[in-house]
């Protein structure tokens, strides 16, 4: 018990943190709010790590992937797990309209929550930040995850050739799984993806197979502590009880969505104005959302 305790909070103190939460924020909302967000940084890869993962090598100042809301229920209701499209029309405060990828290019995770908090009403809770290698590391530490595939995918930019049907991703599979576009419906299908591996590969974590073996949740604790940022108050076991969360009953939906337009940002993807505010009135009240608000697709 004591060799329990003193490796949580070892790898607690190996968290890497940073105080992302900006000022001024919206009225604390019920329930639990984390945003969860995929950068493509590639700091810490080799140039050999970067061919294996296909990243492509430096692109400059960092992008999200992925941008998720989860809404933890302070009750037993379900857990909401929402995607942000990374090219959804908001307005950024300081700098105008603009994309919602672009706020994180230009302050970081501070000025993403800021943005996403003045957009939806919801007060963030709790922040991760994950890059490339990673993400790729922590699918590697668990054995890798299952997926079943309905369609083939090919995409070299992705650096994936994967059949169709189910079968274990490794680490870079997994990475080019949730980055790829080469798919009938392009960035859809990419944040459906992204939803459905992020719970799979959080159930694979806190499975029995995982938590009965010390190997494997010793190199995924060590993993996750060396790959996540997160925010100043969130500790390891923060971190579990969000991976248990979504172990059970999940609601996978976008905000939304109203059409798409051109602007002087390029082509931007518009929520439904009357709709968006409602969905997200709901989490902030910490009910249910109701059947005609979720959707798995724009």
């Amino acid at each position: 018990m004591v060799l329990l305790i003193g490796s949580v909070f070892f790898f607690d103190s190996r968290l890497q943190r940073t105080d992302v939460m900006p000022e001024p924020r919206p009225a604390d909302t019920p329930g639990t709010n984390w945003l969860l967000v995929g950068s493509d940084s590639r700091v810490g890869l080799t140039p050999e790590q970067e061919a294996e993962l296909a990243t492509g090598g430096d692109i400059g100042s960092s992008r999200t992937d992925t941008i998720i809301l989860i809404h933890i229920p302070s009750g037993s209701g379900p857990t909401t797990m929402v995607s942000l499209p990374r090219d959804s029309y908001v307005s950024i405060p300081g700098y105008g309209q603009d994309k919602l990828n672009t706020a994180f290019a230009l302050g970081g995770g501070s000025l993403l929550i800021q943005t996403i908090e003045q957009s939806t009403g919801i007060r963030i809770d709790r922040y991760a930040e994950i890059g490339f290698g990673g993400f790729a590391g922590i699918v590697d530490a668990v054995g890798g995850v299952n997926m079943c595939l309905p369609n083939p995918i090919d995409d070299p930019l992705a650096g994936i050739n994967l059949a169709a049907g189910c079968q274990d991703l490794t680490g870079a599979e997994a990475l080019g799984f949730v980055r790829t576009r080469a798919t009938a419906l392009a960035d859809i299908d990419r944040m459906n993806n992204q939803r459905m591996f992020l719970s799979a590969l959080l159930s694979k974590a806190t499975s029995w197979s995982t938590l009965l073996n010390p190997w494997r949740m010793w190199n995924l604790t060590s993993g996750v502590t060396q790959s996540l940022t997160v925010d100043s108050g969130t500790h390891l076991w923060h971190l579990a009880r969000l991976g248990w969360a979504l172990r059970s009953s999940v609601v996978a939906t976008t905000v939304p969505v109203g059409g798409f337009a051109d602007t002087a940002a390029g082509n931007v993807l518009l929520w439904d104005e009357v709709r968006a505010p409602e969905f997200f009135g709901y989490l902030s009240r910490d009910e249910p959302l109701p059947e005609n608000l979720i959707t798995t697709t724009p």
